[in-house]
């Protein structure tokens, strides 16, 4: 990923960013087009949360991260000459310009997934219409296209997904003299469209959103307002699992910590060591958050507890009402310090989809259900039309606290329900 050198004011090192985002799903994991077009339209109503450059066309970055849509992934496949399997993966790669260079990162990556145990089933040039874009971001239009996957014969989903993530973060580290490569997803779970592009020229400049066979069950939308960050395609929002409204302050000593234990932090699923740096030390704050709660994540932690761990409430108080929850976050604080905002997250990772709100809560989160169990959160009311006889419940998130969906079970959990999840999980006190 290209990074622009220190000029007077300007250091990459200390970029923040704040923003507009949102989520909407369906609690027993339905995918519909409804929930897409839902998602578009709440976008487009978020201009005003971007910024915009003097071209009047180039925006700080936005775009969607859409809970795998298997039917309308594998047309797509099949159009482009490409026959996946019954468990396939699809990922989306900005490449280099350059034909030997984007050859190159093609055969690294399909070589690493190949040594993962996975099976690569060919490459897609992702339809753009550059039209939209602004002079700036048509200037640093990256090459994108999509790679097609299929697991191993023995491989079940958790091994999938961790072999994606191996097979991923080490062609990363061969390919660190590749400015312009930049996988943003590589899942069995999702996909995501983002560009630095208008809110509302998004499903434009990506022709496959228009598609009537694009069907969700949670999509995340995002969009960005750079603050004191210089926009880049990369670092457009959702990142691999989250958006991320608002800053972290705290993102030096997370990002100089989580490096500093990455020699001592264990998992029996792969070393740790082996990735260095362990996060990025550079790019943009919720770039290293998402970095973060992936490894998390990919190391055997659900997504209800890492999130909870990197962005816990306030626990002052805790050992006199619940000790065996104050014990948790004790354990885990040894080792990881909060990554404090204010920030506003919105995180799905295929078996859960989550918000939640530092233990500032200082950014807005506004939810509301509905009658036919579609549950809707943004950092704004407004930008949802639905009619009030349909909504069953709406409320606000307050700080620390924390909604998820069990996707597999069909639940909205609260903070509550969260942390009794969580304290249960070992021991702790």
């Amino acid at each position: 990923m290209t990074l622009r050198n220190r000029q007077g004011l300007y250091d990459p090192q200390d970029e923040r960013d704040a923003c507009g985002f949102g989520m909407v799903a369906q609690l027993d994991d339905q995918p519909s087009r409804l929930l897409v077009d839902t998602a578009i339209a709440a976008l487009s109503r978020m201009t005003h949360r971007g910024g915009v450059a003097a071209d009047g066309l180039t925006g700080d970055g936005c775009g969607l991260l859409l809970r795998k849509p298997t039917v309308f992934l594998r047309r797509l496949a099949e159009e482009a000459g490409i026959a996946p399997g019954p468990n396939f993966a699809a990922g989306v790669v900005f490449l280099p310009h350059d034909a030997q260079a984007a050859q190159r990162c093609r055969d690294e990556l399909d070589a690493r997934l190949r040594e993962a145990g996975c099976a690569p089933r060919g490459w897609r040039v992702v339809p753009t219409n550059a039209d939209v874009c602004g002079e700036l971001a048509r200037a640093t239009l990256p090459r994108i296209e999509q790679v097609f996957v299929d697991a191993g014969p023995a491989q079940s989903a958790e091994q999938f997904a961790l072999a994606l993530f191996l097979a991923r973060r080490r062609s990363e580290q061969a390919l660190r003299d590749v400015a312009d490569y930049y996988v943003t997803t590589l899942s069995a779970e999702a996909i995501s469209y983002k560009g630095m592009v208008l809110p509302d020229k998004l499903s434009t400049f990506y022709p496959d959103l228009q598609r009537h066979e694009l069907a969700s069950s949670v999509v995340v939308f995002h969009q960005r307002f750079s603050t004191n960050t210089l926009p880049r395609w990369p670092l457009a929002h959702p990142f691999r699992m989250l958006a991320h409204n608002g800053e972290i302050n705290t993102i030096e000593g997370n990002r100089h910590w989580a490096q500093a234990r990455s020699r001592v932090w264990k998992t029996p699923k792969f070393d740790i060591a082996e990735f260095d740096p362990v996060i990025s030390m550079h790019g943009s704050d919720s770039q290293s958050m998402d970095n973060m709660l992936e490894l998390m994540v990919a190391g055997g932690m659900e997504l209800i507890q890492a999130l909870r761990i990197l962005v816990p409430p306030a626990t002052q108080s805790l050992e006199f009402k619940d000790a065996d929850l104050a014990a948790f976050y004790e354990f885990y604080g040894l080792n990881s310090e909060p990554w404090d905002g204010p920030a506003g997250i919105v995180a799905c990772d295929g078996r859960y989809a989550a918000c939640t709100l530092d233990r500032n809560g200082l950014r807005p989160a506004r939810w509301m259900l509905t009658s036919d169990r579609h549950f809707l959160v943004a950092s704004e009311a407004g930008v949802w039309e639905v009619p009030t006889e349909r909504v069953v419940q709406k409320g606000k998130l307050g700080p620390g606290q924390m909604m998820a969906i069990d996707l597999r079970r069909g639940d909205l959990l609260d903070s509550d329900a969260i942390d009794r999840i969580n304290r249960a999980r070992a021991p702790y006190k």
